[in-house]
């Protein structure tokens, strides 16, 4: 494999996989639904509720996964929205921490986008 052919998987592979440890990171905020003192059906529900951010990104990776133009549009208008409707409500690491890493999701699926553009030409 030659080194821009494997220049271009990482720059192809690297938001995809991030997406992904971003919506793993998503779902272990949902797990404090189990502190509550409620019935497990209730449990379930809430848990359920608190994984819909999950699998938000989740449906957005797959639309993205091969049109990488979307991820690139979407993912930074979440943060910049996630950003606005956080600020005040919550210490600023929870901006940073999950708006920060969908703008950058957002620059690499453009390189990704942008990468699969030239390789075709």
């Amino acid at each position: 494999m030659s080194s821009h052919e494997s220049s271009h998987r990482a720059v192809q592979w690297t938001p995809r996989i991030i997406c992904i440890a971003f919506a793993l990171l998503l779902s272990m905020f949902a797990f404090d639904v189990f502190e509550e003192p409620v019935s497990p059906i209730r449990k379930v529900g809430a848990l359920l509720v608190h994984l819909i951010p999950t699998f938000g990104v989740l449906l957005i990776l797959w639309v993205t996964w091969k049109r990488p133009w979307v991820g690139a549009i979407v993912f930074p208008l979440l943060g910049i929205f996630y950003v606005v409707w956080s600020w005040g409500k919550f210490n600023w690491m929870a901006p940073t921490f999950i708006g920060g890493p969908l703008l950058v999701m957002g620059i690499l699926f453009w390189m990704s986008w942008r990468a699969r553009a030239t390789s075709t030409r």
